[in-house]
């Protein structure tokens, strides 16, 4: 567990100078995207949605609202289909976008109805080409979706109790939870509540809508650590106070793309009735303090590295809490290195949570309302998705576990996958997104295939996580395996073609770091799958009794490892 304790007082850090801080007095826009939302708030971008593009269609629409406001509401254009990898620097915004859209369906702590999702099963199939993605967020994302149906479709969303506000966009974004929460018989604490108190008081709330870039959250008392604390921009997670119960150890600048950084605790306890102040005031923190010059560094995660935790804690509790904040311990291990709740898993009312694994967060309209079905059937119509792309059905009878497990195998959602399956994670690709160099979705269910009929004995743990360019919306630095699409050389032709550069060992969990990153090995997609087997090969051949994957890559030898990377042929 990475915890250090609270630092000694020392002396106050010098801030930069000149980063666009609004606390430093910095009021002028400093590049376009500050300007586009001094301009007009994104939130207001809702009624032309609404009420005016729909009628002008895709070429009516705003640039600035287009690849700016549009994101406060969730939708991102689509990669125009037929570009290349080797383009998606060099082509301008307008070459890129196709006249469809990426809509994304905001699920706090992951909950749904089986209604809810039946609606969003609905929408999928009668307006986005019956494509879904669960991502890792414990979002659903959808695709094809054009202007002129907007209107519909969040409408049938927000009946159901639904939004997109603020799915993207330089906001609050959706608030991750564990998906047991509630029902694990071993959580800390259960931190619906909280959420639902920060979502309902700040989510579409004007003066958090201009942060200086996104902001990412979680709320949780798993006992497994499944919301992933290390890398959000705050985290709280469940802990038992020696004198205070039960409450939360607040977590903060965590976040990987491009400069990944692991969150640092603060030493401070948080009761539950204090959860929502304290958010906000870290929220208010960023967006006053945030750098907001360069986009590159307007994340949190900066502010904290430059800054200390000692500063951010003492700022939080003299500018923005009513009262201090106690000190508290640190979190337990987690129960779990996996943090995903595949499997079957006793609820603490007798019953059992059911967790299946999709191939890669990808599915289908069709799926999905069949799942919405079984949830009906053998459940309590409770669903809930994890933040490693999968899903789970509350409230399933004993009796009743291995029937549902049939009828979800029969739809290709497996209860007891393989650890490819289960360790396998893509983000969007080259096929939706316009930062993307390479295909991921169509990879990840290839490479998943390929080592289970080649590793069929293979059963120690393995996370794979298959991201399409550096941004980390597939957490690659995290992985066991991560793969950072990019282009390489083509050892035959010398020609640049799709693959990844490695990242190896990393891991979140008892002992967090980053993944080694060796500057030689990448691997050309056809090349992919011989890597990993060969890679996984020699780890079982030289790893110790009990040693796991992350511990092994990180004392395997350089030159061996890019060995096995030249060699992927």
């Amino acid at each position: 567990m990475t915890s250090p304790a609270r630092p000694a007082r020392s002396a106050r850090p010098s801030r930069p100078k000149g980063a666009g801080q609004w606390a430093l007095g910095y009021s002028e826009p400093l590049n376009a995207n500050e300007r586009m939302k001094k301009d007009q708030g994104g939130l207001e971008v809702r009624d032309r949605i609404l009420n005016l593009y729909p009628r002008t269609g895709f070429d009516g629409i705003d640039p600035q609202d287009l690849r700016g406001r549009f994101r406060w509401w969730g939708l991102y254009t689509q990669r125009r289909p037929g570009i290349s990898g080797g383009r998606t620097a060099i082509l301008e915004p307008e070459e890129l976008d196709d006249s469809y859209f990426m809509q994304r369906i905001r699920l706090d702590g992951g909950r749904m109805t089986s209604d809810q999702l039946r609606v969003i099963a609905d929408v999928s199939t009668c307006y986005g080409r019956d494509v879904a993605d669960v991502t890792d967020r414990q979002n659903i994302q959808l695709h094809w979706i054009r202007i002129e149906d907007v209107p519909a479709i969040w409408a049938a969303l927000e009946n159901a109790g639904m939004t997109t506000a603020e799915a993207c966009g330089d906001t609050p974004r959706v608030i991750l939870g564990c998906p047991l929460a509630g029902v694990d018989g071993d959580e800390i604490i259960d931190g619906s509540e909280a959420i639902d108190e920060v979502v309902r008081r700040f989510v579409g709330d004007p003066t958090l809508a201009n942060l200086p870039r996104k902001f990412k959250s979680a709320i949780s008392g798993c006992a497994d650590h499944c919301t992933l604390h290390e890398i959000n921009d705050i985290a709280f997670v469940g802990v038992v106070h020696p004198e205070l119960g039960a409450g939360y150890d607040l977590w903060v600048g965590g976040g990987l793309s491009t400069n990944p950084r692991l969150g640092v605790r603060l030493g401070a306890f948080v009761p539950p009735a204090r959860v929502a102040e304290v958010w906000h005031g870290v929220v208010s923190l960023f967006r006053d303090y945030g750098y907001r010059r360069l986009r590159t560094r307007a994340r949190l995660k900066f502010l904290v590295a430059d800054m200390g935790a000692e500063w951010v804690r003492a700022t939080l509790e003299k500018e923005y809490l009513a009262s201090a904040l106690p000190d508290g311990p640190p979190p337990a291990p987690p129960r779990s290195e996996g943090r995903d709740h595949i499997g079957v898993h006793r609820q603490r009312d007798g019953r059992n949570a059911v967790g299946f694994a999709p191939r890669a967060g990808r599915l289908s309209g069709t799926t999905l309302s069949a799942v919405a079905d079984l949830a009906d059937r053998f459940g309590q119509g409770r669903i809930r998705a994890t933040t490693t792309q999968k899903l789970v059905i509350l409230d399933v009878a004993d009796a009743d576990v291995n029937a549902l497990e049939a009828e979800l195998g029969a739809l290709d959602l497996v209860v007891r996958p393989s650890v490819f399956r289960r360790g396998t994670m893509a983000c969007t690709g080259i096929e939706f997104c316009k930062l993307a160099i390479v295909e991921t979705k169509g990879r990840a269910r290839d490479l998943i295939d390929e080592l289970e009929r080649r590793l069929p004995d293979f059963d120690e743990p393995i996370g794979i996580n298959v991201n399409g360019c550096p941004n980390a919306c597939a957490r690659f630095q995290v992985a066991d395996i991560g793969l950072k699409g990019s282009l390489v050389p083509d050892d035959a032709t010398g020609e640049m073609v799709e693959g990844f550069q490695v990242h190896l060992g990393g891991h979140l969990g008892t002992r967090s770091r980053l993944g080694r990153k060796s500057r030689g090995l990448k691997v050309t997609a056809d090349g992919l799958v011989d890597y990993v087997v060969a890679v996984l090969e020699t780890y079982r051949a030289d790893r110790t009794a009990g040693e796991s994957f992350a511990d092994w890559a990180e004392r395997a030898d350089e030159a061996q490892l890019t060995a096995l990377g030249a060699a992927d042929g």
